[in-house]
């Protein structure tokens, strides 16, 4: 039986910072031109602003271009930036970069930190009040397409279907959303994103995307730790030990809050690390341990980034719509910045669609404005400066660093050097046997500054309904067993920051692969780094998943 059926001219996938841009300058477009648009927004999360996970310390460029007064109208974007540090960790100690020393690009003051899951939230309001339809709660799980191939737009996942695939009583069909033109803002390794890389080639010709893994906590600290304003990054230690490489960030904003994070780049080579223990080994240290003693942990989550820059750029458009925001990988590695491009991508994919209705067309074709406009843009700029810098990092952090620094200056100073580094492997490529290492013996959780995995999980507010489908497929059941265990030691037990890969003893003394898939915090590690490619991440039922306050 055919699924019911709901048209309009544009349908956005995701309710982050370049969907609801795209979805507000759409509308603005329409009341400009006195043209009607429909537009409607799709939220996986319980609530826009559900999933979203940032540092964030955002540049405003992006906002000033799509809500120019967005102070009057009441934004939750307050605490500019008053101190900015650069740090290099030792075991022990630390040693700061001079201000003089960092590239422009590098320095904060002028942005802000914020909440950017209250951002959204703020930005899906006034998305609203200009007649957008936002439905959270549905999670897109399948890319509907025409007779001649083009995409026509996606359907939401069915709801009410058992773990044995059996329909409950409380089942729901999945609805169609047709469109002229679909754009997908679904983030990080979305799994619409991934269909449509399949189906339309569009990594043709470009380098492997590359990716980092983000552990965030908020706190609320002591009155006399907390700086308003303060800004700290740093690298070196903890990974320097285990020869991987990352960095953290430590921002002070709102009523005593502190947003305190680490982002291990995910082409590290030893699989006994584990993301999450170097995370809570991080707090420890006496430089970032004296801001938290006395304070209260309030959220904790995780989510992946893109970090391979413009080498990793897909194409950007296929017939019937266009990537936009973290779904094409417009993050400023150096900086860890995305929100500003994601918000100007927006726009320019929702400027395309609109000159695209009002020229009649009635989709199927490619939205070819949108690329050729976003190179021209200063998104493209942006991400050119910083093209050599991860890349460098295969060198290590310090030699690495250096060469960054230099490549940035010579930006800054005029000077574009003639070549542009490559990504040869993906993420997945880089772990070695696990017998050309020692197991890291990290220290157990002191519950002060430091802690497990489980309280953590708690703390994300992630819920699933149990009796559903896992949504953590396994391509092949004995791969992780047969396989990854001997070779690897099995690496999901330990890049998972929730939790949700185990092995476990049977009953038969046999050791089994065992997927918690109620502690997935959708982070999509697993889809990333596992050795085998053997775990696709899908959507489970919509609303499911963490529930970030004001991460």
């Amino acid at each position: 039986m055919a699924r019911e059926a709901m048209e309009y001219d544009v349908v956005i996938v995701g309710g982050g910072p370049a969907g609801l841009a795209a979805a507000i300058r759409l509308k603005q477009l329409a009341a400009e031109r006195n043209h009607e648009v429909s537009v409607c927004v799709l939220e996986k999360g319980s609530e826009v602003g559900a999933h979203i996970l940032s540092g964030a310390v955002i540049d405003p460029i992006g906002i000033n271009e799509l809500i120019p007064n967005w102070k009057e109208l009441g934004a939750p974007i307050e605490t500019q930036v008053t101190d900015d540090r650069f740090l290099w960790l030792t075991k022990k100690g630390s040693l700061r970069f001079p201000d003089f020393s960092l590239p422009p690009l590098m320095h904060n003051h002028g942005n802000y930190i914020v909440s950017l899951g209250d951002v959204c939230r703020w930005l899906a309001t006034q998305a609203e009040a200009l007649g957008v339809e936002i439905y959270p709660g549905f999670a897109a799980a399948e890319v509907l397409y025409n007779e001649d191939g083009a995409v026509k737009g996606v359907a939401t996942g069915d709801m009410g279907i058992g773990r044995n695939g059996e329909k409950k009583d409380t089942y729901t069909e999945g609805m169609e959303l047709h469109a002229k033109y679909t754009l997908i803002a679904e983030g990080v390794r979305g799994s619409l994103s991934k269909m449509l890389f399949a189906k339309f080639d569009l990594r043709a010709g470009v380098d492997p995307q590359k990716f980092g893994i983000g552990i965030k906590e908020l706190w609320q600290v002591t009155p006399e730790a907390f700086q308003k304003g303060l800004v700290v990054h740093s690298q070196g230690w903890p990974l320097s030990e285990t020869g991987s490489t990352g960095g953290s960030f430590m921002y002070h904003f709102g009523d005593n809050l502190v947003s305190i994070g680490l982002v291990v780049h995910l082409n590290y080579e030893n699989p006994y690390l584990s993301p999450f223990d170097e995370f809570q080994r991080f707090k420890t240290h006496p430089d970032v341990a004296k801001y938290l003693k006395g304070g209260k942990r309030l959220v904790y989550g995780s989510r992946a980034i893109n970090e391979g820059g413009v080498q990793s750029v897909p194409k950007l458009v296929f017939p019937g719509g266009a990537l936009i925001g973290c779904s094409a990988g417009f993050v400023n590695v150096p900086r860890i910045k995305g929100s500003h491009n994601a918000i100007k991508s927006g726009m320019l994919g929702a400027e395309a669609a609109f000159e695209a209705l009002v020229a009649g067309k009635t989709g199927g074709d490619e939205l070819s404005s949108y690329p050729a406009a976003l190179k021209a843009s200063w998104v493209w700029k942006d991400l050119d400066k910083v093209r050599n810098v991860k890349p460098a990092l295969k060198w290590g952090s310090v030699l690495g660093t250096i060469y960054g620094g230099f490549d940035m200056w010579c930006h800054d100073l005029g000077i574009r050097l003639p070549w542009t580094m490559r990504h040869k492997k993906a993420d997945y490529e880089t772990l070695r046997p696990a017998a050309e290492f020692q197991p890291i013996q990290y220290p157990k959780a002191d519950g002060v500054v430091s802690f497990d995995k489980l309280s953590s999980v708690f703390l994300s507010n992630t819920n699933h309904e149990e009796d559903q489908p896992v949504h953590l497929k396994l391509r092949d059941p004995s791969i992780p067993i047969a396989v990854n265990l001997p070779l690897y030691a099995e690496p999901a037990q330990r890049y998972c920051p929730a939790g949700v890969y185990e092995v476990v003893t049977s009953d038969n003394g046999q050791p089994r692969f065992q997927i918690n898939a109620q502690n997935c915090v959708h982070c999509k590690t697993c889809d990333i780094k596992d050795p085998a490619q053997n775990i696709d991440w899908s959507v489970p039922e919509g609303g499911g998943g963490p529930n970030y306050p004001n991460m």
